[in-house]
């Protein structure tokens, strides 16, 4: 399988609520690391490269990751996701197939939902295809916001969002397929004004809408894969589950 595209793996976070001085992407899962899950990903969906965007604790993460036969660049202050993906400019370079956004910390997405979404991708000759999901509280997650035709018009961060904003169900899972040369060119235009003093990655969705390109959206069904980890609970709940499907 090869569906040309590049692989791009946040990785350089430091996971402060695990409560550990270990680097979030390392915490075991049924036996793999959180990352270990995700590298495995790529390579079931055919990624021509698999590149891991590391920072904190950078040395320990390749380590561990040395024999998977990945790439690295470093993201040498955690500035947000649009920083962590800008730090690949130059490892991407001038490829013009797509790229896939991965995160480190999400282990249980399914080969066949990505190829799902590859497929939408590629179909409707979009710069950018969002995963997206419903959950039960969307509180913290950002809020896909769709125009009168029902398409993908931008993404607004929870602590930058209005009441109207907030009141949206649908929203962002931190997973995306991008035309590689459509995202660096948004990436030039993303700002860090907002709430957090970050760049977000899912800025680039407005750029390139107000440049009349097309984004599409995936809705994921399955809310266990794209679940990230951010606590021990929420690594046991993932396990406890990841568990039973594999004996059920």
């Amino acid at each position: 399988m090869n569906n040309n595209f590049i692989t791009l793996v946040m990785a350089a976070g430091m996971g402060k609520r695990m409560g550990s001085d270990l680097p979030k992407v390392l915490h075991p899962l049924a036996g793999k690391t959180l990352v270990q899950h995700v590298i495995e990903l790529a390579n079931k969906v055919g990624s021509n490269r698999t590149v891991l965007i590391v920072g904190h604790k950078r040395e320990l993460v390749k380590e561990e990751t040395r024999e998977a036969g990945v790439e690295y660049v470093t993201q040498v202050q955690q500035r947000g996701t649009a920083d962590a993906v800008e730090s690949c400019r130059d490892a991407v370079g001038d490829f013009d197939g797509d790229l896939l956004v991965l995160s480190g910390d999400v282990p249980l997405m399914k080969p066949e939902t990505v190829l799902e979404a590859l497929e939408l991708h590629k179909s409707t000759s979009s710069s950018a295809t969002v995963f997206t999901f419903k959950p039960e509280d969307p509180t913290g997650y950002g809020r896909t916001i769709r125009n009168d035709n029902q398409e993908l018009d931008r993404i607004v961060e929870h602590k930058d969002a209005d009441e109207s904003e907030l009141a949206v169900g649908e929203v962002n899972a931190g997973i995306y397929f991008f035309r590689s040369q459509d995202l660096f060119n948004a990436l030039l235009k993303v700002s860090d004004d907002n709430a957090s003093g970050e760049f977000y990655i899912t800025d680039t969705i407005g750029v390139m809408r107000g440049e009349n390109k097309r984004v599409s959206a995936f809705l994921v069904k399955n809310h266990k894969e794209v679940a990230g980890v951010n606590n021990p609970d929420q690594l046991a709940e993932l396990e406890t589950y990841f568990l039973q499907q594999q004996t059920g």
